[in-house]
């Protein structure tokens, strides 16, 4: 099952004796009867990388390529960008494919789920491998839609670099700074990629200004287009003051040629790129010390005579250091500008030596993955991607060691290390790589399968759905005792629905899809309950006293503090049975029944009578604080969205009055290029069903984006009438 298909990163440091990875999991559609490389019907493949036909060619220049020409990568980007254009562009010009698939067709190789080929989306990472010009790509394309932003959260922790995309009309786009910020906070280094230039009101000087404003960002441009929109042929490497025009007649974009400008045939052209390469020069010079000091001492007369070389070697320390971002562009979907992109992938992104991590992994059975195809391998060495089979407990952000005793000399090891260096850093906590952090969902509905006996299996199925997926999350109602799915928006529950079907072939039924509220206090209120009951012979006896407050930071679980007369004594044997009494209190709120968020809750007594169990002791504080919750002012939050409608002047007015209905604010109206682009917020519970709304109202041609910008407080006549909705009065 896929379920049992992990992919993880290999880095490239060893400490002795320990062996540990990341684990990160991407979709890869295989079943373990097909370990061998597997052609899907409809699409032309090529030889795997050292394969011909379905023989290994060169099993150790799979495995073992130097890991300096080791390159792993990410595709990222605001939806509809052209990330797997992109991307099948990339593997017909590596030679993985034959034939170039196309996302209207749905013959991608990495969109190669049903649904993604029905919606011409991304919905899942998908992970490929292939060579370019002697170097090994791992590369992994990942959705562009936010209900899936933690697929792009997870690909990118394992990866040492990453190409983001950009549609060149539009320049920086909503999930563009979602992506990037991501890429940030795994400090991985990236090129700029301005796609669609052929597109009518493509502008490169626009969309490099909006990565400059909107992304803080420094860009190098190493390109220039040669026309723009209609009138777009080719590029110039501004490095080498080069020219590079595609073959009208080619139908594949392989056929171009390279040619020096010339004083003779391109003045202006000419003149521009000098113009642009000796300001490229000095941008350089300013973030890096040894390419400045290269340029005083012997090219500061004439930047001519500064060799390429050079100026490319500086540009990759520039890179890494994350201190400029390189920019090139191109037409993925005209077949312009590609390959030129994939040299600067070998060029300028990091091989795995190049970046910081602290260990290495070692597992039995490995498998490369392509797609929906892999081959089985019987080692790998470091700064690799690869899946590995049959690990049925792990889940993604899982730490994966050789053995326990490993792990813990590990530990001793990283604390000695820790103490040689007074507390620098705190070694010990390394052996742990970096988990995820998983968004809370926004949206939920029942799920039921189409007879009690199926039950089992939509567990089961859920179960696995949820170990691939981690922003899925699956709850029990306890008064209903219905099962709950919890996602991060329409589509994503949506998708979940249709593969239980297909993949696992339940016909379920999905109740009517609700906003995911939350519930806080107004005032400090204090409680006491008393628990008293005989099991038996045995007498459990709990007298609490607590106080819950509402604290001004936002925190989604509650702050539990203790009062000084609590001994330590006590605490010690009861401390977990008092927080988990507290956390069990805080999942559902007084008013809807919501998970209760920025409270304190603060327990000022306790007693406990000899003999008594910590389970009752926990069912008592629980009590206590429900009853002190429903005491105070209680307030419904509601979650907020931060909205970006991109839209033809024609149509600003009926897309603004239609938003004043459903409670937006709007902060900002931007104008981008011919269109209008309204940034606000709006509630979620009125934006559900938007983009059918929008089509009507622009006859198709408006777009948007969604994110949750955070839980606001709603006014008391909203609150009311969702109370009285809820209760069946209204």
């Amino acid at each position: 099952m896929l379920s049992n298909l992990r992919i993880f990163a290999v880095s490239h440091q060893t400490i002795p004796s320990v062996h540990i990875n990341n684990i990160c999991c991407y979709k890869v559609r295989a079943s373990l009867k097909r370990l061998k490389p597997h052609v899907p019907l409809g699409r032309n493949y090529s030889s795997l990388p050292g394969l011909i036909g379905n023989d290994i060619k060169s099993l150790h220049s799979i495995i073992n390529p130097p890991i300096a020409k080791i390159r792993n990568i990410g595709i990222m980007a605001h939806i509809d960008a052209g990330k797997t254009t992109t991307t099948e562009r990339i593997l017909y010009y590596s030679g993985y494919t034959r034939s170039l698939g196309d996302v209207d067709d749905g013959d991608t190789v990495t969109d190669f789920m049903a649904q993604e080929r029905e919606r011409g989306i991304t919905i899942q990472s998908a992970a490929v491998t292939f060579d370019w010009k002697g170097y090994r790509v791992n590369l992994i394309d990942t959705p562009g839609h936010v209900d899936f932003t933690l697929e792009v959260e997870r690909c990118l922790r394992v990866l040492d670099g990453a190409v983001a995309i950009f549609d060149a009309s539009a320049g920086v786009e909503a999930q563009t700074l979602t992506v990037w910020r991501q890429a940030d906070k795994h400090n991985i280094p990236r090129i700029c990629f301005l796609n669609k230039m052929d597109k009518t009101g493509a502008s490169f000087k626009y969309a490099v200004e909006s990565i400059r404003e909107k992304l803080k960002a420094k860009p190098l441009l190493l390109q220039l287009p040669i026309g723009e929109a209609r009138t777009f042929k080719g590029v110039v490497d501004v490095v080498t003051k080069e020219k590079l025009l595609w073959n009208s007649n080619s139908n594949d974009g392989k056929d171009f040629e390279r040619k020096p400008l010339l004083e003779m045939s391109d003045p202006e052209l000419l003149k521009e790129t000098t113009e642009a390469r000796n300001a490229l020069i000095e941008q350089v010079a300013d973030l890096d010390d040894e390419f400045a000091d290269v340029v005083l001492e012997e090219f500061s007369e004439n930047f001519d005579l500064l060799p390429a070389e050079k100026l490319q070697t500086a540009i990759h320390r520039v890179t890494l250091a994350q201190t400029a971002v390189p920019v090139l562009c191109g037409s993925a979907l005209k077949n312009k500008g590609i390959q030129p992109l994939l040299d600067a992938v070998t060029m300028y992104l990091p091989s795995p030596e190049e970046r910081n991590y602290e260990f290495l992994e070692r597992i039995s059975r490995l498998l490369l993955p392509f797609a929906d195809q892999h081959v089985e391998i019987p080692s790998l060495t470091a700064g690799n991607i690869a899946l590995t089979v049959g690990l049925k407990h792990t889940a993604t952000g899982d730490t994966i060691v050789s053995s326990k005793s490993s792990a813990l000399a590990a530990a001793r090891r990283a604390e000695r290390e820790g103490e040689k260096k007074h507390g620098q850093n705190n070694e010990a906590e390394r052996v742990l790589l970096a988990g995820v952090e998983i968004p809370e969902p926004v949206f939920f509905c029942t799920i039921e399968p189409p007879s009690v006996s199926k039950q089992p299996d939509l567990e089961h199925a859920l179960k696995c759905l949820q170990r691939e997926d981690p922003s899925l999350k699956v709850r029990l109602d306890p008064d209903s005792g219905q099962t709950i799915l919890c996602g991060m928006g329409e589509l994503h529950i949506e998708i979940i629905h249709d593969r239980i079907k297909r993949e696992y072939g339940l016909e379920t039924y999905l109740g009517p899809l609700q906003v995911a509220y939350r519930e806080t206090i107004l005032n400090s209120v204090c409680a006491t309950d008393t628990l008293d009951r005989t099991l038996g012979d045995k007498r459990h006896l709990v007298t609490v006293e607590v106080e819950a407050r509402p604290i001004e930071t936002s925190s989604v679980t509650p702050v539990i503090e203790y009062a000084e007369s609590i001994s330590e004594g006590l605490l010690k044997v009861s401390q977990e049975a008092i927080e988990s009494g507290i956390h069990s209190a805080c999942l559902q709120g007084p008013l809807l029944g919501s998970p209760v968020q920025d409270v304190a809750i603060t327990l000022h007594s306790l007693t406990i009578h000899p003999g008594t169990s910590t389970t009752m002791i926990s069912a008592c504080v629980s009590r206590c604080v429900q009853k002190a919750l429903k005491k105070a002012d209680k307030q419904v939050l509601e979650p907020l969205m931060s909205l970006e409608v991109t839209v033809a002047r024609d149509y600003l007015s009926p897309v603004l009055a239609d938003l004043a209905q459903r409670r937006g604010n709007i902060q900002e109206i931007q104008t981008r290029q011919d269109n209008k682009v309204v940034i606000g917020f709006v509630p979620l519970a009125d934006i559900m069903g938007y983009s059918t709304v929008l089509r009507t109202l622009t006859s198709g041609s408006a777009t948007f984006a969604l994110e949750l910008s955070t839980y606001q407080a709603m006014n008391s006549q909203d609150q009311n009438t969702l109370l009285n909705r809820r209760s069946g009065l209204t």
